[in-house]
């Protein structure tokens, strides 16, 4: 096929989704190798987003490739009550990157269904019924992660389930409050989420979700004492402390999860993206040796056919694999400190940048009129003026591929990518800022 029959059946058969179908132009991709794709005509594009920050290896693993052909000359399915050798031992990998506390793994699909089974794990281990979740996150579109998101994309949803609750992140750079330190926002956050907790009833709330670092939200970062903060909230009322690492985690912060960052221990754990880097889809949900044990004598009402895929765990026990032979790890540290250090020059440089939050290859630009007013470039949920769609245009006219959400730009890379291949992308999207500041404020 020419590039341009592969568009026309895409826009004529699919529905392309969070998107209005008219006027959509995609680029169609005929090859992929390390960070980059190449459209039909032969122009090449930088993956500065890994696709939906889940591409952590990029394209054309080897190593993965050749797990799931392997697997493929054994048998590609056995159900779920079948033991098989892939799930058993990714299993086994996935528990030992975990800490002492964690006991077992259920596997799911993706991400949004490993949301929607740790909330049912927690419901039924606890025997309560409600959830906390916050406004500023995303655990998936899927009738029940959708409930959980607490964002414009749980709309469509609404009115949602009854028991899910929402509270505010620690969003300091949006606060009223003028903070004189990270410990004295953690403070006063804690002390409302307490209150909160309180006032929907102790002894109703099964769990608190959290996405460990917020994610497309924001790439919002707890401050100091947060998280352990959350955890003892959750230990004194006895609630499931439930994060949610399927962007976080897998080395995207410079740790395996990203709550290996802030020294607690979740009582369930969700992951999905980088286990196999979209190589075969898979999710999961770990959780600890007291809720493995529990249901050690109580029905396990959670059941997917599709749990556990045989090469879907192939892939990901190569890919996990992967990120130890391979110093992922090591590379993210290393190359961080340089997007970190770029990304500090760029606010200091233009005047459209508010705000800049990284860690490891996290990171997001935060886009607004005024930096003493911190006005956004775009009001929370509306851009009539399509301002944050020319942007992502620009850059992807240069071919720095990334997505922007809300008032803000993402450059999630690929965690293979090197500080040379990282500074030439950098330029591109300096130029588009200069523009921004010119043109769009």
């Amino acid at each position: 096929m020419t590039g341009e029959e592969v568009v026309s059946k895409h826009l004529k058969y699919n529905l392309q989704s969070w998107s209005k179908q008219k006027g959509l132009n995609p680029i169609p991709i005929e090859k992929a190798e390390d960070i980059y794709m190449w459209d039909y005509d032969g122009n090449r594009y930088t993956d500065m987003s890994s696709q939906l920050v889940n591409l952590n290896v990029g394209f054309g693993n080897k190593a993965i490739a050749d797990a799931i052909k392997e697997q493929v000359d054994k048998y590609c399915f056995v159900a779920p009550s079948y033991a098989s050798e892939p799930r058993s031992e990714l299993a086994e990998m996935i528990i030992g990157l975990m800490p002492d506390n964690m006991g077992k793994v259920f596997f799911t699909n993706a991400g949004a269904d490993a949301n929607e089974n740790a909330v049912k794990i927690a419901r039924m281990f606890t025997g309560r019924n409600k959830v906390m979740s916050r406004y500023r996150s995303y655990h998936g579109s899927s009738f029940g992660a959708g409930n959980l998101t607490g964002e414009p994309r749980r709309y469509p949803l609404e009115p949602g389930i009854p028991g899910f609750i929402k509270f505010f992140d620690p969003y300091i750079y949006r606060e009223r409050i003028p903070f004189e330190s990270e410990e004295a926002a953690t403070e006063f956050y804690l002390g409302k989420l307490r209150e909160q907790i309180i006032y929907e009833g102790r002894d109703t709330i099964a769990a608190i979700v959290m996405e460990t670092i917020t994610g497309s939200n924001g790439v919002i970062i707890p401050p100091k004492g947060y998280l352990p903060g959350v955890r003892k909230l959750c230990d004194e009322f006895g609630i499931m402390m439930i994060c949610d690492e399927v962007m976080a985690g897998w080395g995207r912060t410079g740790k395996m999860f990203a709550f290996e960052n802030f020294d607690v221990k979740p009582d369930i754990v969700t992951f999905a993206k980088g286990v196999t880097c979209g190589y075969i889809p898979l999710g999961g949900v770990v959780v600890s040796k007291k809720i493995a044990e529990y249901f050690d004598d109580h029905l396990l009402s959670c059941g997917l056919t599709y749990s556990g895929h045989p090469l879907a765990c192939a892939a990901g026990k190569a890919c996990v694999q992967y990120y130890k032979d391979a110093d992922i790890l090591g590379n993210v540290n290393k190359v961080g400190k340089v997007l970190g250090e770029q990304l500090e020059q760029l606010k200091k440089k233009h005047k459209s940048v508010g705000d800049v939050r990284y860690i490891g290859l996290f990171s997001s630009i935060e886009l607004v009129k005024d930096k003493e007013t911190k006005e956004p470039l775009v009001e929370y949920g509306r851009d009539p003026e399509g301002k944050m769609s020319k942007i992502i245009g620009m850059l992807k006219k240069k071919g720095f591929m990334t997505y922007s959400h809300e008032n803000m730009v993402f450059v999630n890379p690929p965690l293979i990518i090197t500080e040379k291949q990282l500074l030439e992308e950098l330029v591109k999207l300096d130029e588009v800022l200069e523009f921004v500041d010119n043109e769009m404020i």
